[in-house]
């Protein structure tokens, strides 16, 4: 038998659960790399929003001639988001891990 007899119709082998986002085969991970990767998103998704919202404030207080402290962006915007994009990653990483490790795989 071949290998591509053996993929289904989605690229994964038969019996497997595990999902792949951008090459990454997110069901498969161990409990370090789940909370790697999670801190990861968490660190992506804060200072994303922190550009964004730096440059959203530079514009309004240029534009609008106000005096808005630029910590608010921090504060307010990249911070609740990296809290909660590192929470929602921790919660399905983890959960992805533990489900694995209940099924005995």
């Amino acid at each position: 038998m071949s290998a591509r007899e053996l993929t289904s119709a989605s690229g994964l082998p038969p019996g497997s659960r595990s999902g792949k986002v951008l090459g990454i085969p997110l069901g498969d991970l161990g409990l370090f790399s789940s909370l790697l990767m999670a801190l990861a998103f968490g660190f992506l998704v804060f200072f994303a929003t922190c550009f964004i919202a730096i440059f959203s404030l530079l514009f309004y207080n240029a534009a609008g001639h106000h005096t808005v402290n630029m910590a608010d962006s921090y504060r307010y915007v990249a911070f609740p988001a990296g809290l909660a994009a590192l929470t929602l990653a921790l919660v399905i990483l983890l959960g992805f891990w533990a489900r694995r490790k209940m099924s005995g795989k």
